[in-house]
């Protein structure tokens, strides 16, 4: 019962956690394909595909050639990261504090 209170949430961030990690290796190492980052990162091929499509539908990386490469909404959104994780966190720190009686 209590996972499923917070399985979908842990799923996220877990899901979250990939994607930046794929684009992470994009921003140090473009161009780069799916059998390098899946090399680089032991992420399954099929999961790296995905993380791929979800940051090109964001805008934040582009198709090319000879792999995955960074778009000019790259930068901004990088610039950005730091705040919304901290926003995360705090958020996660606010659910500490609801104290239930046991």
């Amino acid at each position: 019962m209590i996972a499923i209170l917070t399985e979908k949430v842990s799923g996220e961030l877990e899901m979250l956690q990939r994607h930046l990690v794929i684009l992470k290796q994009v921003v140090e190492n473009e161009p780069i394909g799916i059998l390098k980052l899946a090399e680089e990162t032991k992420i399954p091929s099929h999961k790296v595909r995905y993380s791929l499509r979800v940051l090109e539908q964001e805008g934040l990386i582009k198709a090319s050639a000879p792999g995955a490469v960074t778009t000019e909404e790259t930068k901004s959104f990088l610039k950005e990261l730091d705040g919304m994780i901290e926003d995360l966190a705090k958020r996660a720190e606010d659910l500490l504090k609801i104290k239930i009686a046991r």
